[in-house]
């Protein structure tokens, strides 16, 4: 069968989970011609079984510019969310109300100092305001608290919002702009062409572009290679279990429990290595929930409605891979596993130096380079 005339974009984007449709609603906002390819719903959108924090918190441990991105996307996410409910008529769920991390003994709560403590000596000074609260003032911020909690950290710059969304708000503020197009449909075919520009097939169209952006989570380990990049990632699971309706007990995010705008609470942050498996077990089912009563007592007769679980998206130091490929200039990698809290700063920064050629001088930090150096 004859091929069809390949269809000619500006900027073409491989993959429509968060991190993609973020990117795309950023270079449409700025006036770019975008083509966002998505595999559909067989791909392993994390979006889709992500607990939706917004978490500054801990974020960087060992790489500094990854706390200080954090710290900027959650302190960008406001006029995300007003500029998506404009452009979409959607509520996309944020709420800065702070966050905490809860310790259920005296030996986790001097884990959790350490770690803090490390956070706060490789910050610029003021950009890491996390500190250690005790139970008195826990129970101000979440009187539900049970007795098991002895304290637990707070920082002012959490939050949450709702995943799916924020996912369905970027697509349908996407879909109102003229120069965007949506095509659902798992790229097969992907080369640099001699002269610039790159050629991306599905198994039914074939498109040009002259700029790529891979966003494609844990499927870019895969495409990478074809334009001159390496992207070695893993998966790695989380489970989340969610109860009915419940009175209204928890305002506040949190690191393990979180409750809806409708009620429901989600229970989480479960980690197991487990390859591309998204099923559930349960032991970490029982895991779960027993920390989740301990910290709250009110959950102890809740009725759990579904559990789920889903991969995440891990580079070998787990932080963020933001690449232009030396041998195709104007192909890029851009993956991390914190889709919701970087949704902000890919939409209303990364996209505008991406456009304005200006990632690496951005961004240095987060050159897939620093894993050659490593093994150098």
């Amino acid at each position: 069968m004859a091929q069809t005339r390949a269809e000619t974009h500006e900027i073409a984007i491989v993959g429509g989970g968060l991190v993609g449709s973020a990117l795309a609603y950023g270079l449409a906002r700025a006036g770019a011609e975008v083509l966002l390819l998505d595999a559909g719903d067989d791909s392993f959108h994390a979006s889709a079984g992500n607990f939706g924090l917004v978490w500054v918190q801990g974020k960087g441990l060992g790489l500094a510019e990854y706390a200080a991105l954090s710290r900027r996307s959650a302190d960008l996410w406001s006029g995300l969310a007003a500029g998506l409910a404009e452009d979409s008529g959607i509520d996309c769920g944020y709420r800065r109300t702070g966050g905490t991390k809860l310790a259920l003994s005296e030996e986790e709560l001097a884990r959790f100092e350490t770690a803090l403590k490390r956070m706060h000596n490789q910050a610029a000074p003021g950009d890491n305001d996390t500190r250690i609260v005790d139970r008195g003032e826990l129970m101000d911020l979440a009187p539900a608290i049970g007795p098991a909690v002895v304290g637990g950290t707070y920082c002012p710059h959490d939050g949450f919002a709702d995943p799916l969304a924020t996912l369905a708000a970027l697509r349908r503020a996407l879909l109102r702009r003229p120069k965007v197009r949506i095509v659902t449909g798992k790229v097969t075919g992907l080369s640099g062409e001699r002269g610039g520009g790159f050629t991306l097939s599905t198994a039914s169209q074939r498109f040009r572009a002259g700029t790529v952006v891979l966003a494609a989570g844990l499927g870019n380990a895969a495409l990478a290679p074809a334009l001159g990049l390496a992207a070695p990632l893993r998966p790695q699971r989380g489970q989340i279990l969610v109860t009915e309706r419940l009175p209204r007990f928890l305002d506040l995010a949190c690191h393990t429990v979180r409750q809806t705008g409708e009620g429901t609470v989600l229970l989480g942050d479960s980690h197991e290595d487990v390859g591309f498996d998204r099923g559930t077990s349960q032991a970490v089912a029982r895991a779960v929930v027993d920390r989740a009563v301990k910290t709250f007592p009110c959950l102890a007769d809740a009725r759990l409605v579904r559990q789920w679980g889903a991969l995440r998206v891990l580079s070998p130091d787990g932080f963020p891979i933001y690449q232009e490929s030396e041998r195709f200039p104007g192909a890029f990698l851009m993956t991390c596993h914190s889709g919701v809290t970087l949704a902000a700063v890919h939409a209303l920064e990364l996209a505008d130096d991406l456009l304005a050629g200006r990632l690496a001088e951005r961004y240095p930090a987060f050159s897939a380079a620093r894993f050659d150096e490593a093994v150098a």
